[in-house]
């Protein structure tokens, strides 16, 4: 009975970020209230305090979720993949892949910056950790001889700025399409890493990634 009861408890609280996502969304979390999400979600009010203090922290749990499910897909592309080029250039497919599939979420992530110290911090840890795992791959490749010795910091952060660029003409802007979102931020590594492998060339067509060796 109790395994049953916290199924019901938790599919409540699914529905009630469900709905708040929905309407975060399409009407934006300033003009969206808690008697909005708890006319949408059919429970009262009791329901929705019992899981949730505000609307923000229905909103930072939502934003926390989302962001760690990019954070633990790149680290599992990480798990599979050791080519440290590949890395480079597939994580960020990877990353953009969660942000096709989630538009609601992606439009939400987009729109959110600024709203309050507690929503830049959690998008801040975000940055953080993709900051952070972004320049270890490269610092490892620099400390094996692989990628040129050039400050890691710049391009970190380059790369994060074009795929949050990316996200918005896509989502919020609307005027480029899902492919071609994913397409100017693969562009755009491959080209970044023309100057930062050693010793190669890259040819082929823009989307193969291909590679040969110079001898």
């Amino acid at each position: 009975m109790s395994k049953l009861l916290s199924a019901k408890t938790q599919e409540k609280r699914e529905k009630i970020l469900e709905c708040a996502t929905d309407l975060f969304a399409d009407n934006g979390y300033v003009h969206t209230s808690v008697r909005d999400i708890i006319d949408c979600s059919g429970f009262g009010a009791g329901t929705f305090y019992k899981h949730f203090n505000n609307k923000e922290q229905v909103l930072k749990i939502l934003l926390e979720e989302f962001l760690e499910e990019i954070i633990n897909n790149v680290y599992e592309y990480f798990k599979q993949e050791t080519d440290l080029y590949l890395r480079f250039i597939e994580s960020k497919r990877v990353m953009l892949e969660v942000f096709a599939r989630n538009p609601k979420m992606s439009e939400i992530y987009s729109r959110v910056a600024g709203i309050n110290l507690s929503i830049d911090q959690c998008l801040k840890e975000f940055d953080d950790k993709f900051l952070l795992f972004t320049g270890k791959n490269i610092q490892y490749g620099i400390k094996h001889g692989i990628f040129k010795d050039l400050p890691v910091m710049p391009i970190v952060s380059s790369t994060l700025a074009i795929i949050k660029y990316a996200v918005y003409k896509w989502v919020v802007s609307k005027e480029i399409s899902e492919e071609e979102m994913i397409d100017m931020v693969l562009s755009f590594h491959r080209s970044l890493a023309i100057g930062l492998v050693k010793g190669e060339e890259f040819i082929g067509p823009a989307d193969s990634g291909t590679r040969i060796m110079n001898n």
